[in-house]
């Protein structure tokens, strides 16, 4: 049996100076942004340690070693075989995406999104000049019909999120080959967000994008080992492609894209790809034991929520419009001491919070008794 995670005591947790624990101030629980309240993998640690002890804190080579490692990674956990060469280095997540739409999008187009959706989907779109198209999710699901109709209209991309977050939906092989389909009848290129592609819990089998027929043709994947190792502060993902298509459109992308991301985060990624794998095992393992225990705080605790446990990430959405409308739910927790993330900000979503479970028993049961004190 895999053992879980330590958890990291309240008082350690408090000392870190990231937003998750500096935005509040220091009575407040945060469960808000996507950051784990872990320790880091010993092989990380000892990586960037040994950095740190030679001087080694110039810019970053990202040519040397990440593909290799990103592709052994790939292959190992989900038998996905990626061409080393076909990977370029992004500052992260959030600037691949980007940088991809501007490669696929004029000024003004429209870009398809499926709320409820991680928030800064909004904000890529406008950094892009482009203009939103919403195809809502249904009952927590990609709505294929409405993304025909959607697609038929020629929107210039689609940005996709797998797995989903915030409803930790993860999609499956026939989901995804539908969006393939659509996406090449309609000439629609994809961009598929895949962060969380490593936080996929027991329950729940992860397919990537680039693996299902004729993906590669049509998009490409953006990854990084931010969420499922906690590196997000130290700046690295990749773009992956699968075909000479789409090869060549990443090779426009501007040339020294490739040197920003951070030193620290090529290092420890490579650490975390090559050596991470018995860590992220035991995060799983205690991912899903958390994931247990919030059903039982939200059965016991907190009966007027509903949820639908999440196939992937540590991230839980809450149906809260039992207590109000926008945000007032979040708003009435706030009160309580503890900081969740609004609906709204997802697409106007009104009425539901996200909660972050990625942390100690002692923080989830600590909190859940707060917002059990705002019903």
């Amino acid at each position: 049996m895999t053992d879980l995670l330590p958890d990291e005591p309240l008082h350690r947790l408090r000392a870190r100076r990231s937003t998750k624990w500096r935005a509040f101030g220091p009575e407040v629980l945060p469960l808000t942004i996507a950051e784990m309240d872990f320790a880091l993998p010993d092989t990380v640690k000892d990586a960037l340690a040994d950095a740190v002890e030679r001087s080694d804190t110039g810019y970053a080579m990202p040519t040397e070693g990440l593909g290799e490692a990103l592709a052994g990674f790939a292959e190992r956990r989900w038998g996905w075989r990626i061409d080393p060469a076909a990977v370029t280095a992004a500052t992260d997540v959030s600037a691949g995406v980007v940088e991809m739409l501007r490669l696929f999008t004029n000024p003004g187009d429209r870009v398809v999104i499926n709320p409820p959706v991680y928030a800064p989907f909004f904000d890529w779109l406008q950094e892009a000049r482009t203009e939103l198209q919403a195809v809502p999710l249904r009952e927590g699901r990609l709505d294929l019909p409405a993304l025909d109709r959607a697609f038929a209209t020629k929107p210039a991309a689609y940005v996709l999120c797998n797995p989903h977050n915030p409803v930790g939906r993860v999609h499956t092989p026939e989901e995804l080959a539908a969006v393939v389909e659509l996406a090449a009848r309609h000439g629609v290129p994809v961009v598929s967000d895949e962060i969380h592609a490593a936080l996929v819990l027991p329950g729940a089998t992860y397919t990537p994008f680039l693996t299902v027929p004729g993906a590669g043709e049509v998009g490409v994947s953006v990854v990084s080992t931010s969420k499922a190792f906690n590196l997000a502060g130290l700046k690295c993902a990749t773009v992956v492609t699968a075909s000479p298509r789409m090869q060549d459109v990443v090779s426009r992308l501007p040339h020294d894209i490739r040197w920003r991301s951070g030193h620290f985060g090529v290092i420890a990624s490579i650490a975390a790809y090559n050596e991470g794998d018995e860590w992220l095992d035991r995060l799983l393992v205690t991912l899903d034991d958390r994931r247990t225990l919030l059903g039982k705080l939200i059965r016991d605790r907190l009966p007027a929520l509903s949820w639908r446990p999440p196939e992937a990430t540590y991230l839980a959405w809450l149906d809260c419009r039992s207590l109000g409308s926008g945000n007032e739910p979040r708003d009435r927790f706030l009160a309580t001491g503890v900081a969740l993330e609004g609906g709204t900000r997802f697409g106007e979503t009104s009425g539901y919070v996200r909660l972050n479970f990625g942390t100690s028993t002692e923080v989830l049961e600590l909190a859940v008794d707060r917002m059990a004190s705002a019903l």
